[in-house]
């Protein structure tokens, strides 16, 4: 038994030995700036004995900036009409050719108009001897052998007769369909023979030069757009970039969509732009002078707002900012930067307060 005990004693001691030792050793290591010290190589230093962190970044320059806002557009017709006739009959003649180009005025057909020519013979007569009637009786009242009343009766029946002529004149005109503008006209859906009514349409007529473009932009830019305001625009299926004219903006802000109307004019002299086809518009809005602009990649959501991180005496520094307009490439910073930062591009999701920082720095 007191060889067991022996040997349990020599197990504890050796153990509390080395307990000991463990305790002695880490505090050495700590007051003389080890691994897991405070001093100038531990890592609760504050970035103290820490390598710089390679990163890129650019500075900052204030410049001229051109705003600019994509949005679609939908192509229309200058003029557009569904030619239709205004009274009811046979059609006798067509005289224009499926898609080809007319002239304002042009005959495009004839309705049969013979009854109404037998109704104008017939007024034309009442108006004869209505005329003569009116004649005698003012021969009459001026010999005082009828009365004034009389004679007023039969300038009435005059003036009756005339105004019926004039009514069948207007319907005869309508039975000759024109042209109401210059433009081209489309498919026909009617022949020679046919019974033509006012609810029939005879073609589309359309004037696409110029053509005009309609399109939306958000309630937030309505102050930029101006009238007269120069827009480029392609289109599907070509390559040519087209130039457009601002000429007539809605007066109000569509409540549904919050968006303002616009409509611009090209010109469509070879007829290449066509209505109904959409138009990628590149929108030309106010030119900032002074504008700040960094990378698209430098921005960094967070909670309150927007951040970046500059580059502070060798070391990242934290800065909230506030952003306007997005580009393909850069932002438009509104406040939160000056001129000459250097805002760090690459790095940024690892980067902290404080954190040592190397930067190589690229063209803006």
């Amino acid at each position: 038994m007191k060889v067991k005990h022996i040997v349990y004693a020599i197990l504890i001691l050796g153990f509390g030995a080395l307990v000991a030792y463990r305790i002695t050793k880490n505090k050495s290591e700590g007051a003389g700036g080890g691994p897991g010290g405070g001093g100038p190589g531990g890592k609760s230093g504050k970035g103290g004995g820490m390598p710089a962190m390679r990163v890129n970044g650019v500075v900052v320059q204030p410049q001229s900036f051109s705003n600019s806002l994509s949005v679609t557009g939908s192509m229309e017709a200058n003029e557009q009409v569904a030619v239709r006739g205004q009274v009811s009959g046979l059609v006798r003649s067509i005289s224009f050719n499926e898609g080809s180009k007319v002239s304002k005025g042009q005959v495009l057909l004839k309705i049969d108009d013979s009854e109404l020519r037998a109704q104008l013979a017939q007024a034309q007569t009442r108006q004869s001897l209505a005329a003569e009637n009116e004649r005698r009786a003012g021969l009459l009242l001026k010999k005082e052998a009828i009365s004034r009343e009389e004679y007023d009766v039969a300038r009435a029946d005059l003036k009756s007769a005339q105004a019926q002529i004039q009514l069948i004149q207007a319907q005869l005109a309508k039975t000759t369909i024109r042209a109401p503008f210059s433009g081209r006209i489309g498919l026909r859906s009617i022949s020679e023979g046919s019974y033509l009514s006012p609810e029939t349409v005879v073609a589309n007529l359309v004037s696409t030069d110029p053509i005009k473009i309609t399109f939306s932009v958000p309630e937030k830019y309505a102050t930029q757009v101006k009238e007269n305001t120069r827009l480029s625009f392609t289109v599907a299926g070509s390559g040519k970039k087209y130039t457009a004219t601002v000429y007539a903006i809605e007066p109000g802000i569509e409540a549904s969509s919050r968006t303002l109307q616009l409509r611009a004019r090209a010109e469509n002299g070879d007829g290449s732009l066509m209505p109904g086809s959409f138009a990628n518009i590149e929108l030309p809005l106010t030119v900032i002078e002074g504008a700040l602009l960094v990378p698209t990649e430098a921005i960094i959501p967070v909670q309150n707002g927007k951040k970046v991180f500059v580059s502070k005496d060798g070391k990242a520094k934290e800065t909230m900012v506030e952003t306007s307009t997005r580009t393909e490439k850069d932002v438009l910073v509104t406040s939160g930067l000056q001129p000459g930062d250097t805002v760090l591009t690459t790095g940024i999701m690892t980067l902290k307060e404080g954190t040592p920082v190397k930067v190589a720095v690229g063209k803006k």
